[in-house]
């Protein structure tokens, strides 16, 4: 479900900064919405749970619940400045699972705390306000709609994972990139930059 999530605002960004019509956009945003009831009765029981317990994870506070809670107590525990490095509680007493892969801003925010987390977003905002501007700069279409595909990957991975981590979307499975742990997401994430910095030296 996860990597279906991520080809979805690809596909769509690529589709608005290279300049198609915003009609047949809209039409497919909207056909994709209208869909829903009839994916819901497609899904696996365990993406239902997962669903479920983003609207109320106190469903299943010692199952499906338990990682969601937690990251939440591990990114609230932190304060402004967090408990200092490898002094966090949830993560290395392993309350937290996962922490250093789809969880890891949690480990962050516990140990950096709400500083250490903001400067995280910080460069994250900075890769994608630059990546932005060489998409706009770029006149080949071409070039145009790969630098689209690399930044919209970058954007919606650390939103998602973000927003994971906090409670705000269900957990999908999304890597934080160049962060997580995990070397597939990292090459790919690295091989989209090398792209990104390919297309702006020929601007």
């Amino acid at each position: 479900m996860g990597t279906a999530m991520v080809l979805v605002p690809i596909f769509f960004s690529i589709l608005f900064l290279c300049g198609e019509n915003l009609k047949y956009i809209f039409f497919t945003f909207a056909a994709g919405i209208c869909a829903m009831p009839v994916l819901w009765h497609v899904l696996k029981d365990y993406q239902k749970t997962r669903l479920m317990i983003f609207v109320n994870p106190n469903l299943d506070p010692l199952g499906a619940g338990y990682t969601i809670l937690q990251s939440k107590i591990a990114i609230g525990s932190g304060g402004l400045l967090g408990k200092g490095w490898l002094n966090g509680t949830q993560g290395h007493l392993k309350f937290l699972p996962e922490k250093h892969t789809d969880f890891i801003f949690s480990g962050i925010g516990e140990e950096w705390g709400f500083l250490g987390a903001l400067a995280i977003i910080s460069l994250y905002a900075i890769v994608i306000a630059r990546g932005l501007k060489i998409i706009y700069e770029i006149e080949d279409t071409h070039g145009r709609a790969i630098a689209t595909g690399v930044i919209a990957l970058i954007s919606f991975q650390f939103s998602v994972n973000i927003a994971m981590t906090i409670g705000f979307m269900p957990v999908v499975g999304i890597p934080l990139p160049m962060i997580s742990y995990g070397g597939s997401n990292a090459i790919a994430t690295l091989i989209g930059i090398g792209l990104l910095l390919s297309a702006s030296r020929r601007l």
